[in-house]
């Protein structure tokens, strides 16, 4: 019965959220321009310091910066459904639930830096390149309740004890109990994930149509998982909702009383049958013999139960866990960019970065041999790798004020430590939009992402999820100044459902996300 508070244990452990625009972990929306258009990776700009580090050297000499501040809301959706929900005490009747987390990222800044001389362009870029925010289901997960609902049916194994207590000790109150399918208990699951990128490199130009690009990425990863299970309560036929620790405790506690009469019972009932065999009365030594055998059968029945009850008051006791990781890892980025005319081509590669968070648990010794827990045991590192990254973009200029663009990521999803059992092939994002100059000073535009994953069922639980989507972005940049421009920018992610079944319990997943975010470019 310790597998109860393991399950949980497990589920609060492993939950986490990102607020996110790009593959498995791995943010791409690190520039307001993204927002207002994500097809940048063939663009020249100063967030292409990210997106096209090698086209960067084509914006001329000076220092170019680039200041962002983004504001994301997420909200993650399961329904859970599961037939032993319908004894839920605060929602009874119902089969399917429904559990709602929002994730909250106030402020995600960004930074890019370069600086352009000759040939030579050195850059600098600071980004939330993983997660971003943190998540709290306020009602804990689907996982939770159906471990707190099995409790009430493994719990009636004690109810086939219950009469025998009344023929161990006439007029015992127990011997007319009887537990009920009713269970209620307080949950809650609260993840956060941050990865802070920081990258250096340097983009050269080959010819005066050609650069190249080189730089490495420091990856820095930081993550809390915090949740409970409390306040487990379950149904009793005469006393109504009661908590569950101190209850299977007195049962417990009962039960071992009245197994020990029954043995006793039965000692003197051999006793007794073995005193008249001995004097040759074979008609009360069977009596007895008899009875001895039914006092045992009662004893061995009740210490059965008494041992089930002790399990359930152990497992249903209150669980609270707190784990933070952090770990580093460092990988190379290449990039090329070539101008043909009103035509610019550019791709990027960013190498897989190899991370592992180490943990540092509270609560967590129960964790040790146990291999879903194992994972979130104090001191242990746990794989949790950023995927290479692929990207090409083409930009066209159709008019001197009408640019259009396109790209195509693919993230090597299954290369990756933590993903590669889960994934059936690698996630692509396909990208368009346009750009339009109103003026010298006032430009708009707007963009589309498809993010397309390719999971299996496998890698699909109310813990961790991802869905395909559609996201769009559309904004303005303002030139306030002849080396100033102000970008406001708005982004819609709009997500496909994701229906799982397996044996009794099915599972419907979704999202929302919203971003808007303000940045400030400046050259010197």
């Amino acid at each position: 019965m310790n597998k109860i508070k393991l399950t949980c244990l497990a589920i609060m452990m492993a939950a986490a959220e990102t607020v996110s625009a790009g593959g498995l972990l791995t943010n791409t929306n690190q520039n307001i321009a993204f927002l207002r258009n994500p097809a940048r990776d063939g663009a020249i700009g100063i967030d292409g310091v990210y997106s096209n580090p090698a086209g960067v050297i084509f914006l001329g000499e000076g220092i170019h910066l680039s200041l962002n501040l983004q504001n994301a809301h997420q909200t993650r959706t399961v329904k859970t459904g599961f037939p032993l929900f319908v004894y839920n005490m605060s929602n009874p009747g119902q089969t399917i639930h429904e559990f709602e987390g929002n994730a909250d990222a106030p402020i995600v800044p960004s930074l890019q830096a370069a600086w352009n001389k000759g040939k030579w362009s050195l850059q600098f870029g600071f980004a939330i390149v993983g997660g971003g925010g943190k998540c709290e289901f306020d009602n804990g997960l689907g996982s939770f309740e159906q471990v707190v609902a099995g409790i009430p049916v493994m719990a009636q194994n004690l109810n086939a004890a219950f009469p025998v207590t009344g023929m161990v000790v006439p007029g015992s109150a127990l011997a007319t109990e009887k537990i009920n399918n009713g269970y209620a208990s307080d949950a809650y699951m609260r993840g956060r994930q941050y990865y802070y990128g920081f990258t250096l490199g340097a983009a050269r130009k080959i010819t005066e149509n050609l650069s190249v690009y080189g730089g490495v990425r420091m990856l820095y990863g930081s993550a809390n998982y915090y949740g409970y299970v409390k306040n487990i309560r379950v149904e009793s036929a005469q006393q109504g909702m009661v908590a569950a620790p101190e209850y299977f405790g007195q049962i417990q506690q009962a039960l071992s009383q009245y197994s020990g009469a029954a043995a006793a019972a039965a000692s003197q009932a051999q006793a007794a049958s073995d005193a008249y065999a001995a004097a040759g009365d074979a008609g009360n030594a069977a009596l007895y013999a008899a009875k001895a055998a039914q006092a045992q059968a009662a004893a061995k029945g009740l210490e059965t139960g008494a041992a089930g009850a002790a399990q359930l008051a152990k497992g249903t006791q209150d669980i609270e866990l707190n784990c933070d990781q952090t770990g580093w890892g460092i990988a190379p980025i290449i990039g090329v960019d070539y101008k043909a005319g009103k035509l610019n081509l550019a791709a990027k590669y960013e190498f897989k970065t190899r991370m592992r968070l180490k943990n540092k648990s509270a609560n967590s010794a129960s964790a040790k041999n146990i291999a879903l827990l194992d994972k979130y045991a104090d001191g242990n590192k746990v794989a949790e790798d950023s995927p290479a990254l692929l990207t090409v973009g083409a930009q066209y200029e159709i008019l001197p004020s009408l640019r259009v663009m396109g790209g195509w990521h693919h993230y090597f999803d299954t290369d990756t430590k933590q993903y590669t059992k889960d994934m059936l092939g690698d996630s692509n994002e396909y990208l368009f939009g346009a750009e339009y100059d109103i003026c010298n000073r006032v430009q708009i535009s707007a963009g589309a992402q498809r993010t397309a994953y390719d999971l299996k069922d496998a890698g699909m639980n109310d813990i961790s999820f991802n869905v395909s989507s559609w996201s769009f972005g559309l904004g303005i940049g303002v030139k306030v100044a002849d080396n100033m421009k102000i970008n406001a920018a708005y982004f819609q992610t709009l997500y496909d459902e994701y229906d799982k079944v397996e044996q009794n319990v099915t599972n419907s997943f979704t999202r929302t996300n919203r971003v808007i975010g303000l940045g400030l470019d400046i050259t010197l």
